[in-house]
């Protein structure tokens, strides 16, 4: 029996369209995920969602990041447009910053930092990191990291405020994959075990959004700096955590996110304000 070309054609044509629909709807599941996962916005969840979705969706949180840090950048430059001044602004911006993601990370650094100061063992570390409650090296924590960003944000200039910001919060988010890869976890359950790991190629995939974002909103120059900053803060942060609790957590992730996001913006204050 032979198969007629023009069917195996048709078939071919048939079965390509089947694939790109299907990959480009996985990338619509993944960041209808990342959004869910990383703000407050209401997002419908895609069906059939599993651990591993959550796990291929972080090649998306750069994007989602720069989205964040735009919508920061937008309402900071409308409270200064309408005379607001400038520490002011960034004030009433990184609050509702922190509204628009739930504080999401800003309770991992507050957790990581009760946890790290106060626990005299690793088993003892992760307890506290645990507990909700805010303690006194949490709480410094989060000061500390406020009041440097604010500083950092009021010093930048209009004309910058958008773009700095967009690079500094998918820099801070693009990180997080090669952290998830790159440490066990240091308990089984929680949410980073339960979440799921990425593999080496989400990681990959991530990191070139990142670093196309960055460059699109930073000089060249700048750009990379920011992302060598990125970078070492995730390395500090990996080993600190090695050390400390043998592994990663979500407060880890979480974590890191901000000293990430807090030492480029320092940085982009530095070299454009």
């Amino acid at each position: 029996m032979t198969i007629r070309p023009d069917l195996i054609a048709v078939w071919s044509n048939l079965k390509a369209r089947t694939l790109n629909t299907k990959t480009m709807r996985e990338w619509l599941d993944d960041l209808r995920i990342a959004t869910a996962f990383l703000t407050r916005l209401p997002m419908p969840h895609p069906d059939g969602a599993r651990p591993e979705s959550f796990a291929r969706a972080q090649r998306l949180f750069p994007l989602v990041g720069a989205g964040i840090g735009a919508a920061i950048g937008l309402f900071c430059l409308l409270l200064r447009a309408i005379g607001v001044p400038d520490l002011a602004a960034a004030a009433l911006a990184l609050g509702g910053g922190a509204l628009l993601t739930g504080a999401l990370h800003e309770d991992g650094l507050a957790d990581v930092a009760d946890g790290f100061g106060g626990g005299r063992d690793p088993a003892a570390k992760l307890e506290i990191m645990r507990d909700s409650r805010l303690g006194t090296y949490g709480a410094l924590a989060l000061v500390v990291s406020f009041a440097v960003k604010l500083a950092a944000l009021a010093a930048l200039p209009n004309g910058l405020v958008v773009q700095s910001l967009i690079a500094a919060h998918a820099l801070g988010r693009g990180v997080l994959p090669w952290i998830a890869i790159s440490l066990p976890y240091a308990r089984k359950d929680g949410l980073a075990a339960n979440a799921g790991r990425p593999d080496g190629g989400i990681a990959a995939v991530a990191a070139g959004i990142t670093l196309v974002i960055a460059l699109l909103a930073l000089p060249f120059s700048t750009a990379l700096l920011a992302a060598i900053a990125a970078g070492a803060s995730a390395l500090i942060m990996a080993l600190l955590a090695k050390r400390q609790i043998g592994g990663q957590t979500g407060d880890v992730l979480g974590g890191a996110e901000q000293v990430a996001e807090t030492a480029i913006l320092v940085l982009l204050a530095a070299r454009l304000g």
